[in-house]
């Protein structure tokens, strides 16, 4: 009894495994599709990506900033704060009218909040190390630049 048991959980196991080999080696017409690359999404002016960004500090000040001392309270506003700077840089990046000198300091203080970004949490505000400062500091300093360095 127990072999007739065993042999049948065995043969049903192969068989599915062999109709799920059989099913995934099918073709299909929109096979052509998916070795097509995505159509990218259109990219943001360089005058729509730094207003954007504007808005965002602006929002993360009016908010009150991040008021809780304690690790991992301030995530969200960091992260709110990052996307828009990365959409910047994308925007700079195809910008014809001015070259990768002219945004040289706008990537720098890009490049450090992404470094404060991939800590992979808020560390909070009195920890040693914290990555506050390298995301929240270098976006108001990126404020900053951009008032100080207008491309519209």
């Amino acid at each position: 009894m127990g072999r007739q048991i065993w042999g049948k959980t065995v043969g049903t196991l192969v068989l599915a495994a062999a109709t799920l080999t059989a099913a995934s080696g099918c073709s299909s017409s929109n096979d052509e599709d998916a070795t097509k690359p995505a159509a990218k999404a259109e990219a943001l002016s360089v005058t729509e990506a730094t207003t954007t960004f504007q808005a965002a500090v602006t929002k993360f000040d009016e908010d009150g900033g991040c008021l809780e001392e304690a690790p991992g309270t301030c995530w969200e506003q960091m992260q709110a704060l990052m996307k828009p700077a990365r959409d910047l840089r994308k925007a700079a990046n195809a910008d014809k009218d001015t070259g990768a000198e002219f945004w040289s300091e706008a990537y720098a203080l890009i490049d450090t909040m992404e470094d404060g970004i991939a800590v992979g949490d808020d560390k909070g505000a009195t920890v040693i190390g914290t990555n506050r400062p390298d995301v929240l500091g270098s976006a108001h300093d990126l404020s900053d630049w951009i008032d100080d360095n207008p491309v519209a």
